[in-house]
């Protein structure tokens, strides 16, 4: 099995642990959004679409888990770096990758490392492209722009 699809399994379970079905399903479709996105913008940036697909699939969990966004980026990746250690997936150098894209995929309006930089940005896409009849966050809009130009979408 690969890693991703084995990470997969993993969030899959957690994920099945949640009572309200409506959160499950939301849960389920911006993690597998944003990991997916994450793999599209890591192959046109020329970075690793794996490792971007795995912060995706972990980027939000711990927020499903607890209930709550309170400081949701900054825990949550010390989630990911218990459930990356345990399932022995990644490498030190990988889970720090990994975990330092959670720890920073909140901070819209900062820059950070590329692969950071990824992360949020498919974030943010999926944020936005889910339903394009809601207004763009504030804290989402100038990265938002940024990336139609980039990936020159016209709205």
């Amino acid at each position: 099995m690969s890693r991703l699809k084995e990470l997969r399994s993993y969030v899959d379970a957690e994920l099945s642990q949640m009572i309200d079905e409506e959160k499950k399903i939301s849960a389920a479709a911006h993690l597998y959004g944003v990991s997916l996105t994450a793999t599209i913008l890591a192959k046109k940036r020329g970075l690793d679409s794996e490792l971007a697909a795995m912060a995706g699939m972990l980027h939000d969990l711990y927020a499903y888990k607890s209930g709550t966004y309170e400081d949701h980026a900054h825990q949550g990746a010390g989630v990911a770096r218990n459930i990356l250690e345990k399932l022995d997936l990644t490498t030190m150098e990988e889970t720090d990758a990994i975990c330092s894209a959670i720890y920073h995929h909140d901070d819209k309006l900062l820059v950070d490392s590329p692969m950071d930089e990824l992360l949020k940005d498919a974030d943010v896409i999926d944020h936005c492209f889910k339903d394009l009849s809601k207004p763009v966050k504030e804290k989402e809009q100038k990265r938002f722009d940024a990336l139609c130009k980039e990936l020159k979408i016209q709205l």
